[in-house]
């Protein structure tokens, strides 16, 4: 029997996470495959008093696992697609990605229901350049506030009257079994997603893996999900892979061979907005297709901002 160790941050939602793909892999392996879950706190779970974006952004919340991976001491990496950064160290390899939880951002309250019934001036709490930009866009009359912490610590500070409200990102909120209880859905085309949102990604070195539990992992891979990553980290990377410009992009599946990329960027204030979708259309699509595309909107993305992006540091 092949036991693999799989490496998580030690946050209830990572942990949730795990266990899930933990449960899939045994399930596929049909006994074959044991699995231990290795929890771990990242410098990101750390810094709760100052942005991510101040502390040297994207990556925080990887960097430890990767070293951890690379040393051996784990076998697999499960991580929230949107924190792994566009570049992975050298030989990592996502080898599957889960199909996708809702990928919407859920609007959280104690006191409205809906995002368009916040007063002017109210405040709304998020850590989220791409959330913040995104509010300032639709309201420049609320107050935005740093936010940090996990599902349970931000519904705290709700409780607190730190904000008003917040986000949430919905498939968190499923994978925790609080999507009947907390948040309102955003139309995801009106408050379009973070790059990856609602995606898993199982990590790994393929050499370090029995082909047993390659097996077993690559079979949790989800064809839409791949595709729908694929594209939008391929825009990402034309972008900024960094995590100090306001970035969204999801990928539309409308039919039989039939996908609308969608891609926004803003000024951190909420202007200027630049915006740019293409469809991708055929019965037999490759993934170098959906690659090809995410470039593709995210070069129209530079040129209508000029060749350079808004970038925090543009204040």
């Amino acid at each position: 029997m092949t036991i693999l160790r799989i490496g998580t941050r030690n946050s209830p939602l990572a942990l949730a996470q795990a266990r899930w793909v933990s449960e899939q892999i045994e399930s596929v392996s049909h006994g074959g495959v044991t699995c231990k879950i290795v929890g771990m706190t990242t410098t990101g779970d750390q810094l709760q008093d100052r942005s991510l974006i101040d502390a040297g952004g994207k990556g925080l919340f990887t960097k430890e696992l990767d070293l951890a991976l690379e040393r051996r001491e784990v076998d697999l990496l499960v991580h929230s697609l949107k924190d792994v950064p566009v570049e992975l160290p050298v030989g990592q390899r996502i080898l599957a990605y889960p199909q996708r939880e809702d990928p919407r951002d859920a609007f959280v309250s104690l006191k409205y229901k809906w995002f368009s019934e916040l007063p002017e001036g109210a405040t709304v709490g998020t850590s989220s350049l791409r959330r913040r930009a995104f509010v300032l866009a639709k309201r420049p009359d609320l107050k935005v506030v740093e936010f940090r912490g996990n599902v349970q610590t931000r519904l705290r500070k709700l409780e607190d009257g730190v904000a008003d409200a917040t986000f949430l990102a919905c498939a968190g909120l499923r994978r925790l079994g609080l999507h009947d209880e907390v948040g309102s859905g955003m139309d995801a085309k009106d408050f379009l997603p973070a790059v990856g949102q609602g995606i898993l990604a199982i990590a790994a070195y393929p050499e370090q893996l029995s082909d047993d539990a390659q097996r077993a992992v690559r079979e949790l891979n989800h064809v839409e999900t791949e595709r729908a990553a694929i594209s939008e980290r391929a825009a990402l990377s034309e972008l900024d892979g960094s995590c100090r410009t306001p970035i969204a992009a999801h990928l539309f599946h409308e039919g039989a061979g039939c996908y609308r990329l969608m891609v926004q960027t803003a000024h951190p204030d909420g202007t200027p907005m630049y915006a740019a979708e293409k469809m991708l259309e055929g019965l037999e699509l490759f993934l170098q297709d959906f690659r090809a595309l995410g470039h593709e909107v995210g070069k129209e993305i530079l040129a209508q901002a000029g060749g350079r992006l808004p970038h925090l540091e543009n204040q």
